[in-house]
């Protein structure tokens, strides 16, 4: 009984300190996405900036929605105030997972949370700067003439979420990579099979999550090609000091067997080759007896062979059938 109560007491209060983790995420949230707000139509425009740069002169966004001039800034705005304070947010995580992992996981996982942050923001600002430009140009071009571009704003927040996680999460590869060779899930070896079938892959995940024009879908598939080469080569630098450690343990192990078995005196050797040759003789006299009781004759040659195995010396007679 006092088990069950002890283990039901450790339940809740994790189940307190994972409230605890999650209400300090969520007030540093809103307290940067209050700071904010007061300049929350100017970071849509600021996030629309591509695709007003793509746009005909005097060209404009329209809100079919009759509060959406109000809520999109708004939800643009608290995007922003939840990326800004990620890292804080991956810390309280972090704090939460770490009292239950060993020395060398909290020393692997604290870079690995850090690498992918970095790697999901590198991501939105590739697709922001380089992705976004590209493609916006490349629709307005393809335009006809008689179509008038004139996009809905909650439709260009939608795309652009979309757009932003899925680059966001290609970026991560690198990571997936390390942590399938680190856990010993699939060697470096396999992964490097399995390159054509990756390729492939990127390509169909490009053509189902970006808009139907060939320049976004290379602009992802190309760098997740990219991405998992490095993440192969950051695999085979990290996993192979483990299989040289352990290779170099297993030869001084092997090294010190032998150091501890006493090598065999001449003495011992002497008493070995005298006790072989008393036997041989000894064999000879019986099987000679033998053989002329039954009309056979055996003999013993003279050579004899020595072998030895580890610091023993085993001798081997060659018998020779006259």
């Amino acid at each position: 009984m006092n088990e069950e109560q002890a283990a039901g007491e450790t339940f809740v209060s994790h189940l307190i300190e994972l409230r605890d983790r999650l209400l300090r995420a969520i007030i540093a949230v809103a307290v940067i996405f209050i700071c904010l707000v007061p300049w929350a139509n100017w970071i849509y425009d600021a996030l629309a900036a591509p695709l007003m740069a793509a746009l005909p002169t005097g060209t404009q966004m329209i809100a079919i929605g009759v509060v959406a001039p109000f809520l999109v800034p708004v939800k643009v705005t608290m995007l922003v105030a939840f990326v800004l304070a990620l890292p804080y947010v991956l810390y309280q995580a972090w704090a939460f997972v770490a009292p239950g992992l060993y020395a060398h996981e909290r020393r692997f996982a604290l870079p690995l949370v850090l690498t992918s942050t970095v790697l999901f923001l590198a991501g939105m600002a590739f697709c922001y700067f380089f992705v976004f430009r590209l493609a916006f140009g490349f629709i307005a071009r393809i335009a006809p003439e008689s179509v008038q571009l004139a996009p809905d704003i909650e439709q260009y927040l939608s795309f652009v979420m979309t757009m932003f996680i899925a680059f966001g999460v290609t970026f991560e590869v690198p990571v997936a990579v390390v942590l399938l060779a680190k856990a010993g899930i699939v060697s470096v070896e396999k992964l490097r099979e399995a390159r054509p079938y990756v390729i492939v892959g990127a390509f169909i995940v490009a053509a189902v999550v970006t808009p139907p024009d060939a320049v976004s879908q290379v602009m992802l598939a190309v760098p997740v090609c990219l991405l998992y080469e490095v993440g192969l080569f950051v695999a085979r630098i990290i996993t192979r000091p483990a299989v040289e450690l352990a290779t170099g343990a297993d030869s001084e192990h092997t090294k010190s067997k032998r150091r501890l078995l006493p090598p065999f005196s001449s003495t011992v050797r002497a008493d070995s080759d005298s006790n072989a040759r008393a036997t041989a003789s000894r064999h000879h006299t019986d099987d000679t007896q033998a053989g002329q009781q039954h009309g056979i004759g055996f003999g013993f040659g003279n050579r004899r062979s020595s072998a030895y195995v580890g610091h023993e010396e085993l001798h081997v007679v060659e018998i020779v059938v006259q």
